[in-house]
């Protein structure tokens, strides 16, 4: 059977699965009272498949795929079930034969790069690493092998990158470094975690598109954890749905975003934000994931189900179907399982600007670049080169642009964590760039931070409690110990964290679990700005939308402005106001968010925009494809920045940067293309090229 063969077999259920995970079950810590991380989990994939694992933060997504890899932390353990790969146990394997598999027949893609990537080692070093303990075919030449796969997985230069260190990549580049590592082995079965989380849309849509070409050429399995719906449209064939270490939905694809069985997967569906939502809260799972450091007698999703009967309490709920198509539930096929949107708050469909909060001058920010024993400056980087932005009270401003572009220099230079190299920053008629000290100590209550890695922004050694509570205690604020702790739980509580996690410390956490500890230490000073660096990116539909309503809500109450950098367009296209569109540095295109979204006028937004996943596995999106990486901001291109790149250049872009002008619909774009033709320089011709 050629490969091809293998890889559609699926669909006629006559070939056996690849890899069968047979009522997996992997508890963590003391034997006395674990924590069922995964509970008795089966599902199957087949050559040539993709199933992916979709749910909330800590439901046991990742302790699945690190179960099947026999990875499990120190205190994990599989306590039962079996995982059957060809018909192969590789529960029974030892660890020498493990380690043979492990990298070899099954790949993994972990979540973080930056943590997977040894700092000290060039990335084709470590693929090459890969390459020698798993393909004996190409010993003799491992080098070639390496260049071989940073060509497949679409990574610019291969020869000169693989010299490269993984701090001298992209986020984007390091994650195909993964993927390449993970198919050194040639492997029949890929996990990837979370491969495109932390990825802006454009590098996403590259990384997905390799995955598929990939599994068209080899026929692979892929088993995908994801928390992204638009993604799940995008790459499944069947869909398989995590709540508390459980699995509670396998489904066809098309039939999960069509009808979905379990009343949790329906939950989420209504927790997707939508310009359409923007005028009214979004529809949250009330309550939180119970702890699972308990045994379970009844439906885990009881507590939180609007449909929940006395059966539901008194009993485990049976599955409906078989193992490639089934549900949880009590309710059975014939009876009514639809769930009303309820619980919606309605906002201010009508909130006008205050008065001017935050006000951004040509903000420019250049890193000198040393070099020699005397250390002589060479060079800059120009991180941020020329960024004007405007944040009345109580709107948001979203800033969007591909990784690397400076929008958390942006963030940074606004609240002086980066003193810029020059501009003007204004908050509230104060010249932040001239406050120092005490003075700017006491603003620094007014405006906030929620950092992109809520790993690396808390110290390991405190507890959630001091971490929440460190800017009320720097300020002399919140009272008395015991006031504060008052003021932390109800933060918790607040951002959907049980108020007992004040007394654990982060990397007892899930990656969501501590970006919501992340809002809450923000939140805990009132400010009335807050940047936010990509505070959903990190979490799913059904938390994201309680973060989303809690942002709105505060900004209602409070008359808060965010300053909210993200990639997620439909988080853009629900919470802002208006948009700005950053490259290399500066801002292309800004604009109330309507306009922008809905007509974009710069080829960058337009490309930007095309590479944005649809929840819908019907929509079939035509990705416009960029031409080679973002320049470097150290040596940035002549004239516009985006030529290089930009499928509708002419002459004039290669030689002047083009001027920001104001069109009738309100929306200011640097774009030649949008500049009136008497206005063009004389000494160019501004036809295409």
């Amino acid at each position: 059977m050629s490969l091809i063969e293998k890889a559609m077999s699926h669909d006629t259920g006559s070939a056996e699965p690849l890899l069968s995970v047979q009522g997996l079950s992997t508890h963590l810590g003391s034997a006395s009272r674990p924590v069922r991380a995964v509970d008795e989990v089966s599902f199957e994939i087949h050559r040539g498949e993709t199933f992916v694992l979709l749910g909330e933060s800590g439901c046991g997504k990742s302790m699945i795929a690190l179960s099947i890899m026999r990875l499990l932390p120190p205190s994990g353990r599989l306590v039962a079930g079996n995982v059957l790969l060809e018909g192969q146990s590789l529960c029974a394997l030892s660890e020498a034969e493990m380690r043979a598999e492990r990298g070899g027949r099954v790949g993994m893609i972990f979540q973080e790069p930056m943590t997977s990537l040894n700092p000290v080692m060039s990335v084709g070093q470590q693929v090459a690493e890969a390459v020698r303990l798993h393909d004996p075919d190409h010993h003799g030449r491992v080098n070639d092998r390496v260049v071989e796969l940073f060509r497949s997985v679409g990574i610019p230069d291969p020869e000169r990158r693989a010299g490269e260190y993984p701090h001298q990549l992209s986020g984007g580049m390091k994650q195909r470094v993964m993927i390449a590592m993970a198919l050194a082995g040639r492997p029949e079965v890929l996990i990837a975690d979370e491969p495109t989380t932390a990825l802006d849309v454009t590098i996403q849509a590259q990384v997905l598109d390799v995955l598929r070409n990939l599994q068209r050429e080899t026929g692979m399995a892929i088993l995908l954890i994801t928390h992204d719906l638009g993604v799940v449209a995008e790459m499944a064939d069947r869909v398989g749905v995590m709540y508390a270490g459980q699995l509670v939905e396998v489904n066809k694809v098309k039939d999960f975003f069509s009808h979905p069985m379990h009343p949790y997967s329906r939950k989420l569906f209504q927790s997707m934000p939508t310009a359409e939502k923007r005028d009214r809260g979004l529809d949250v799972i009330p309550g939180i994931v119970p702890a699972l450091d308990q045994p379970f007698e009844c439906c885990r999703f009881a507590e939180r189900c609007e449909l929940a009967q006395d059966a539901c309490r008194e009993a485990q709920p049976p599955w409906h179907g078989e193992l490639r198509q089934g549900y949880r539930c009590v309710l059975g096929p014939e009876q009514d399982r639809d769930i009303d949107a309820a619980g919606l708050v309605a906002l201010d469909a009508t909130r006008a600007a205050g008065a001017e909060l935050l006000l951004v001058n040509d903000l420019k920010v250049h890193f000198p670049i040393h070099k020699g024993v005397l250390r002589r400056v060479v060079g800059h980087v120009r991180a941020v080169d020329g960024v004007d932005l405007r944040i009345p009270a109580g709107l948001t401003v979203a800033l969007v642009g591909e990784s690397g572009c400076g929008k958390t220099t942006v963030g940074k230079a606004i609240l002086q964590l980066i003193r810029p190299t020059a501009g003007q920053v204004l908050f509230d008629g104060n010249d932040l760039r001239r406050t120092r000290g005490a003075a700017l100590r006491r603003l620094r209550r007014e405006f906030q931070i929620i950092f992109q890695d809520p790993a690396s922004a808390m110290n390991p050694r405190m507890l959630v409690e001091d971490i929440v509570a460190e800017g009320l205690v720097a300020q002399g604020l919140g009272g008395s110990r015991s006031d504060r702790r008052a003021i932390v739980e109800q933060l918790l509580e607040q951002v959907g964290i049980r108020s007992n996690a004040a007394d654990r410390y982060p990397h007892e956490f899930s990656g969501g679990q501590r970006q919501r500890i992340a809002i809450a230490r923000a939140l805990a000073l009132k400010p009335r700005l807050i940047i936010c660096d990509e505070p959903t990116s990190a979490l799913d539909v059904s938390v994201q939308a309680q973060v989303l309503n809690l942002l709105k809500e505060l900004q209602s109450d409070l008359g808060l402005a965010y300053l909210f950098i993200t990639h997620n367009i439909a988080v853009v296209a629900y919470l802002a106001d208006e948009v700005a569109v950053m490259y290399l540095g500066r801002i292309v295109e800004y604009g109330v968010v309507d306009e922008v979204l809905g007509s974009p006028l710069h080829p960058y937004t337009v490309a930007l925009l095309s590479a944005v996943p649809v929840a819908d596995p019907a929509h079939q999106r035509e990705v416009i494809k960029l031409q080679g990486d973002m320049p470097s901001p150290i040596d940035p291109p002549s004239g516009c920045y985006f030529h290089p790149r930009c499928p509708r250049a002419m002459s004039v872009c290669r030689s002047h940067y083009p001027p920001m002008v104001e069109l009738e619909s309100g929306q200011r774009v640097a774009c030649w293309l949008e500049v009136p033709e008497e206005r063009h320089p004389s000494d160019v011709q501004a036809t295409s090229d």
